[in-house]
């Protein structure tokens, strides 16, 4: 048996990502804040691209107009005399710099942004607890030792202002006694806010209990010696046990549940985040009119300056500046159109989400029809991937509020009239049953399901307790009353 070497010819067909094709993709499933970061670094990385004022345009003249013009008919032509086609002189330029030139990608609602305050004068963040902890900290009278051992302590506790690390691990951090770290604990454990630096809730209870100094001593032997009763809303036998009536438990229970559970949240830094939707849906007449969300995107084109002198070099004695400018070029020609078809996109994709959701928008969400992918997919001609990228972390603001454009897209339950209904519209009437329920004799999912079929709705019971969970609310033993 020999090795040998032969050439043979095989003819296949490939799926092959060009640049351009990515870079769309890629721009497809951005949220707009995450697309606006992006054009911006395209803006710093490409000195073709540039930002155009809407204003400049506005004040051209005539004569500037029909200048401009004319010199976004001139294609710009370099001159080679090498045997093989550039790829550059293949792409129609004189077509896009027509088109593209002078307006690039130009959305509107675009206006001057005037800086109100300093920004010296502007704090970067809100003091956080670990902030407040460790000021309070710096002013107490605790020793040095004890300072070192508590700045550690500080930096274990989590945004509910729990202590995450064990007295073990206290200790091995610094080769710290036991007696000295319980020190600490206590210290940190005094600042504010009270129940701070608690190992766990039972412990975070008690410090506020005795912090607060109330003359209720049921309250702290419940908390201490049966909370695991209490946990498990046991209120009958641990009635009997403490040899009270109920009356008076509820009076210790209800105590309870007005002390801080998260004593650090008061003092977490997490700002509130507002959603800006992609796209408006405004009603005219008795039409739903798609507005793309386009206010304060770039708006960009090609600079001038860079094709003049790429009509002035010579290929052959200034090759690699020719082929740095064709390079750059190409990348903002793909940039652009691949913003314009975006927008096309997702246009469509909302065209098609109103028309499907016509119901919705007039009635309510009673009326919300369930609707996957592949509808919208098949209605504007295109992939179902394409319409998920589109319709991943992008909201649309309607007559009925503002959604999440994947909240459109749902299954359904079969029901007796042959028509499917929305899983929305189900858990809005398993809601609605909770809410109007008995509190001392709660619906059980079984219930809740009977309801449903009475109503021609076929659902099974595991599916109440999925949308229940999913609605997050607790089971029928834990919502049940006592008191």
């Amino acid at each position: 048996m020999a090795l040998e070497q032969k050439l043979h010819l095989k003819l296949s067909q490939k799926l092959i990502m060009t640049p351009s094709l990515q870079q769309a993709i890629k721009l497809l499933q951005l949220s707009k804040l995450e697309l606006q970061e992006v054009l911006n670094q395209e803006l710093l990385e490409n000195p073709l691209l540039e930002e155009t004022a809407e204003e400049a345009k506005a004040e051209e003249t005539p004569a500037e107009e029909a200048e401009a013009k004319s010199e976004t008919e001139e294609a710009p032509k370099v001159e080679t005399k090498e045997k093989e086609k550039d790829s550059f002189d293949e792409i129609d330029y004189d077509a896009y710099f027509q088109d593209y030139i002078e307006y690039g990608y130009n959305p509107r609602g675009m206006g001057e942004e005037h800086e109100e305050f300093p920004i010296e004068n502007t704090l970067t963040r809100p003091p956080n607890l670990s902030d407040h902890l460790t000021w309070q900290l710096s002013m107490s009278d605790a020793s040095p030792r004890t300072k070192e051992i508590a700045q550690f302590i500080i930096g274990n506790i989590d945004e509910d202002g729990y202590l995450r690390a064990s007295d073990e691990e206290i200790m091995a951090s610094g080769g710290y006694p036991a007696d000295e770290v319980e020190k600490a604990v206590s210290a940190v454990q005094s600042l504010d806010p009270i129940g701070v630096g608690a190992r766990d809730l039972r412990e975070c209870l008690l410090l506020q209990l005795h912090f607060l100094e109330l003359d209720a001593p049921l309250v702290d032997v419940i908390v201490r010696d049966h909370w695991d009763e209490f946990m498990q809303r046991k209120f009958v036998p641990l009635a009997k046990t403490l040899g009270i009536d109920l009356k008076t438990l509820e009076s210790v229970v209800e105590l309870i549940k007005h002390l801080d559970p998260k004593p650090g949240r008061k003092y977490s830094n997490e700002r509130a985040i507002y959603v800006e939707p992609d796209v408006y849906v405004h009603k005219v007449s008795d039409e739903y009119v798609i507005v793309l969300n386009e206010d304060g995107m770039p708006k960009l084109r090609i600079n001038g300056g860079y094709r003049a002198m790429l009509n002035s070099m010579d290929s052959k004695s200034d090759g690699e500046t020719v082929n740095y400018i064709k390079d750059k070029i190409r990348s903002a020609v793909w940039l652009i159109k691949s913003l314009d078809q975006r927008q096309r996109t997702i246009y469509k994709v909302a065209e098609s989400i109103v028309k499907h959701q016509r119901e919705f928008l007039e009635r309510g969400i009673d009326f919300l029809r369930p609707l996957v992918l592949r509808d919208v997919a098949d209605d504007i001609q295109m992939h179902e991937s394409t319409v998920s990228r589109v319709v991943s972390n992008k909201y649309m603001h309607t007559p009925r509020g503002l959604f999440l454009m994947k909240y459109f897209f749902h299954s359904g339950i079969d029901s007796d009239t042959g028509e499917d209904i929305s899983s929305l519209t189900v858990k809005k009437k398993i809601q609605g049953y909770i809410e109007n329920e008995d509190p001392r004799k709660p619906l059980s999912d079984s219930k809740i399901m009977k309801i449903l079929n009475d109503e021609g709705i076929n659902i099974a019971r595991r599916t109440v307790a999925k949308y229940r969970d999913e609605l997050n609310i607790p089971s029928s033993t834990d919502r049940k009353q006592i008191f």
